[in-house]
């Protein structure tokens, strides 16, 4: 497999199996899970970044007991559509996974994700700094996710 189109996902993944969708911060990655039916997305983990090889690790223990088979990666875009250092980063991250492993990857353009979440966050589940803190990573890899999954709906013509 390679990186592939976000269109193109659902057809790539075996049937019947989940996605992991991932924020890659500069010093967490927040973990969403999808259902197997490719539907709805939820918070599952944060990951504290350290050495590449562990977080890999820990993403591929992941994928085996959520049974996914791909995963969606958010992609920081500037606002003006265009790609910086953080984008690279995130792509580089991704061809790192698949020197170790052969899965589907999908990138989504993740501008809004943290910002959304924080807003609601702070708005709505009144949560305290610490706790959105504690929170808003992994939140931020549902939405990306969501977006994706529902983003792949449409594609389908579901």
């Amino acid at each position: 497999m390679a990186i592939i189109d976000i269109t193109e996902l659902a057809a790539a993944v075996t049937p019947r199996r989940a996605l992991l969708g991932l924020d890659l911060g500069e010093k967490t990655i927040g973990v969403a899970v999808s259902d197997i039916s490719l539907t709805i997305a939820s918070p599952l983990e944060l990951i504290r970044k350290s050495k590449f090889t562990l977080e890999a690790e820990r993403l591929f223990k992941l994928m085996a007991s959520r049974e996914a088979d791909g995963m969606v990666i958010g992609l920081p875009v500037n606002m003006d559509g265009t790609e910086g250092p953080r984008c690279q980063s995130c792509r580089a991250f991704a061809r790192n996974l698949l020197r170790l492993r052969d899965f589907p990857i999908a990138f989504w353009d993740e501008r809004w994700s943290s910002s959304v979440m924080n807003r609601f966050l702070i708005e709505e589940a009144d949560l305290t700094r610490a706790k959105r803190a504690e929170v808003i990573d992994r939140s931020a890899a549902a939405y990306i996710l969501q977006g994706a999954l529902d983003r792949m709906k449409d594609a389908a013509g579901v």
